[in-house]
């Protein structure tokens, strides 16, 4: 027999949860087919078939989180009896690109109908919930917003669903992850805060998920081993906001709207393309330059932050960016992007202008050797031909990985950026 093992959907994947099997024992499997979904800390996946076989055992149940990269589970075999190694081989040789996996469903089985859209509670938030949990939901004519869940954050998962489905009487399939959330509903305790004195009962403490997890380690990875600084400028707006507010009138017919942030990715980019040194990594083997601004932007969803990527920025006009920022954003808040939408990135881009914040660092996204930072706009006194006048400043803060980027070269992006943002004009020709 060959394990079947749970996929590396990503570089930063370390565990997961297997939502969905599109398998039963018995089944006789194609490549290609479908044959689960796995949530991986930054979106859901369908696992395809790499080989062709027959499931012998499920190993872990559907539902079940936490599952550890690598881990068996379930198992083939080929139609002749004998294993079948070339998955679980192309599996081990490249953990990193495993987006398929051994096992799926009998050609003739249906496939899976989509998991509904994530619904939205009377106030106009949106639920939170995973795919499997929606179709559950769907399927048995479960209303979400009654449903007070018990996943990460709150979210709700299928156990929540079965249980509303089902009232107060619970079947035995259902019993052990009852027993499981009962357990979970239980006060957690932080021993950690309890050697500071923060006494038991005092808090409410909310286990990490696969996201959270994966930021925090990349994070403390970052602020750790990356020998950074930061770079202030201040950039005058007024023509930005002006000039976006005849684009967007322009592009009103065809329902696009430009952001101020459409225009700082498209001058980063045009700026790194000025001041190629800055479009750049370390490696061990020396500094990657890289041929294309392929800008990451920072977007905050449940539980965490994730990078979608415009690629080739540089290539791209205003209205093109919007586009593909505004898709990939809510396909990022829907944890729908591909791995590849967010993963290579060569510079990030984080704005918290829309909350307000004036000023702020941000921790550089390795192998990225820069990310920017942009602030709020906002009205300040400014001295112009020795008289003090309004104006709309908006301030950027560069943060630099010494090993690529020196202060000088971080300085030389700054100037080209600067006369980009403030007067826009220049990126439209």
């Amino acid at each position: 027999m060959t394990d079947i093992l749970m996929p590396a959907l990503s570089p930063t994947m370390e565990e997961g949860v297997l939502a969905k099997w599109h398998v039963k024992v018995g089944d006789v499997v194609s490549a290609g087919d479908v044959i689960a979904e796995i949530e991986t800390d930054k979106a859901t996946m369908e696992v395809e078939a790499v080989d062709e076989g027959e499931v012998t055992d499920i190993l872990v149940a559907e539902g079940t989180e936490g599952v550890k990269v690598n881990t068996p589970i379930a198992r083939l075999k080929d139609e002749g009896g004998a294993a079948a190694p070339k998955a679980a081989e192309a599996l081990a040789a490249k953990p990193q690109e495993a987006a398929k996996v051994e096992a799926a469903p009998a050609a003739e089985a249906p496939k899976a109908a989509p998991a509904p859209a994530a619904p939205k509670a009377d106030s106009g938030e949106r639920i939170f919930s995973s795919p499997l949990a929606r179709r559950i939901a769907a399927q048995n004519g479960v209303d979400l917003k009654s449903i007070k869940g018990t996943g990460p954050h709150g979210r709700i998962v299928k156990r929540d669903v079965e249980a509303a489905g089902k009232g107060s009487t619970q079947p035995a399939a259902v019993a052990s992850a009852t027993t499981a959330s009962s357990a979970a509903a239980e006060p957690r305790k932080a021993q950690s805060l309890a050697q500071m004195g923060i006494p038991d009962g005092s808090y409410d403490l909310i286990a990490l998920d696969g996201m959270r997890k994966a930021v925090a380690r990349r994070m403390v990875d970052s602020i750790q081993n990356v020998p950074h600084f930061p770079l202030f400028i201040d950039c005058e707006i007024d023509q930005l906001m002006a000039v976006r507010a005849k684009v967007n009138k322009m592009l009103e017919p065809q329902g696009i709207k430009v952001s101020v942030n459409d225009f700082v990715i498209k001058a980063a980019a045009l700026a790194l393309k000025a001041v190629p040194e800055a479009n750049a990594s370390y490696t061990p083997e020396g500094i990657a330059m890289h041929h294309n601004a392929d800008v990451s932007m920072a977007v905050a969803i449940d539980g965490g932050l994730i990078t979608p990527i415009i690629r080739k920025a540089e290539t791209k006009g205003l209205a093109q960016i919007a586009t593909e920022s505004k898709d990939l954003a809510k396909r990022a808040r829907d944890r729908k992007l591909k791995p590849e939408e967010f993963q290579g990135g060569t510079f990030s881009v984080s704005n918290l202008g829309m909350f307000g914040i004036k000023q702020f660092t941000s921790i550089i996204n390795e192998p990225q050797g820069c990310i920017m930072s942009v602030g709020a706009g906002e009205q300040r006194a400014v001295v112009k031909d020795g008289q003090i006048v309004a104006a709309t400043v908006m301030t950027v803060t560069l943060t630099c990985d010494h090993r690529v980027v020196d202060g000088a070269t971080g300085a030389r992006f700054l100037q080209a950026f600067k006369p980009l943002i403030e007067d826009p004009v220049a990126m439209l020709a």
